[in-house]
């Protein structure tokens, strides 16, 4: 038993290898591919959900390039096929896997045997594949579609805490990290106002995914950071105990975040007749965003030699540039005491300049962005709009 699990162990580490491996040499010269049968009424016209980028990208990062086949997005009924070969026994989806590349018969039973991960629901795995193969039933009628569909929702309902937040890869937590909590609810929501691509699901699931998200939403609400009576914005993790920030990876401490607050905020803001709880969360949080922008200054990539890390390759360097001109942008980090922006390398030591994270890890996490600011500019104007409210800030 103990030599079986280490055979299985070693060969899913290799799976990724083998994957590239295997590719690269089609991409050179196969003749011909192992091909699925498309039915015609999905042929040309791909299924619209929301997208794999950020797999597909974080594969690419981790494994240095596309050289080999793929399949392109107006093959819907293939991409299934990977879908349906990449789903795990529990129902779930691993994350960071490259869904349009063409798979090889030996591909198939290696991920028969051992899976290419672990279910999660980091980096929009499992969400985004259950949407894709619903959708995909609702036009086909494919029943295989429909179970796999069924099957990663359950893994969704299952994996619930009690907190009524869900854990992703690194911790155990409350995960706002990526958006995943809210692409969970987005997906609940869905479900719940009988969203086309949904509309077949019975009613037990539909019941089911209305108190996942009723749970979930007291979970947002009650896990929105208060300072001095005052509620703010959201760390990217929270306990599932105290509702309180908590660290994940070593470089990620707690504190208020700008870009996962945005996800939350703009789910909260699809809520048709929000209570005044709701409303009130939404405010602050627009508020806090609005305070945590930083004016002045602007963030250049200047390009270097090329350095491979582990997992990815550094081809340019974060540089902060003092510019009374730029456009405001927002750190990933604020110190929920402070407000003040921090950084950290994988020592997990909090620093206040980002010339002070090494290398590979100012280049392989995203430190400043503009996330609020199309939040602040539009979105949020056009929700005051809708509910009658007059708008107090802009996105300057």
């Amino acid at each position: 038993m103990r030599a079986a699990a280490m055979n299985t162990t070693l060969l899913r580490r290799l799976l990724p290898w083998i994957f590239g491996s295997l590719g690269a040499i089609a991409a050179a010269g196969c003749a011909s591919l192992p091909g699925v049968s498309v039915p015609p009424a999905v042929m040309d016209e791909p299924v619209v959900v929301p997208t794999y980028d950020r797999q597909i990208r974080n594969w690419e990062r981790r494994y240095a390039g596309r050289d080999y086949p793929r399949h392109s997005l107006a093959e819907p009924a293939a991409i299934a096929e990977n879908l349906l070969a990449f789903q795990n026994a529990d129902g779930g989806w691993p994350k960071d896997l490259d869904y349009l590349r063409i798979l090889f018969p030996h591909e198939r039973e290696a991920l028969r045997r051992v899976g290419a991960g672990p279910s999660t629901l980091d980096n929009d795995a499992t969400t985004t594949h259950l949407a894709y193969l619903a959708a995909l039933y609702q036009r086909t009628g494919d029943t295989r579609y429909r179970r796999a569909a069924e099957r990663g929702l359950d893994w969704i309902f299952l994996t619930q805490r009690e907190s009524g937040g869900w854990r992703g890869a690194d911790v155990d937590a409350i995960t706002f990290n990526d958006d995943l909590m809210a692409h969970v609810m987005h997906l609940l929501h869905d479900i719940e106002q009988s969203a086309d691509y949904l509309a077949w699901l019975d009613g037990t699931r539909r019941g089911r995914a209305s108190a996942a998200l009723t749970r979930a939403l007291a979970c947002v609400l009650r896990s929105q950071v208060e300072i001095e009576g005052r509620l703010t914005a959201w760390g990217q993790q929270h306990s599932h105990e105290t509702f309180e920030p908590v660290e994940a990876r070593s470089y990620e401490l707690p504190g208020l975040t700008a870009n996962e607050s945005v996800g939350v905020v703009r789910y909260l803001m699809r809520l048709e007749d929000p209570g005044d709880a709701i409303i009130a969360s939404i405010e602050a949080a627009v508020h806090w965003l609005h305070d945590a922008r930083l004016e002045g200054i602007r963030i250049d990539w200047v390009p270097i030699e090329p350095v491979r890390f582990r997992w990815h390759t550094a081809r340019s360097q974060p540089v902060v540039i003092e510019d009374p001109q730029a456009d405001p942008v927002w750190a990933r980090y604020y110190e929920i005491d402070t407000g003040r922006p921090f950084f950290a390398d994988r020592d997990g030591v909090k620093v206040y300049a980002l010339e002070e994270v090494g290398l590979e890890r100012q280049t392989g996490y995203a430190w400043y962005g503009t996330w609020p600011a199309s939040l602040l500019e539009h979105d949020y104007p056009a929700w005051r709009d809708r509910h009658g409210r007059p708008c107090v800030i802009s996105g300057r």
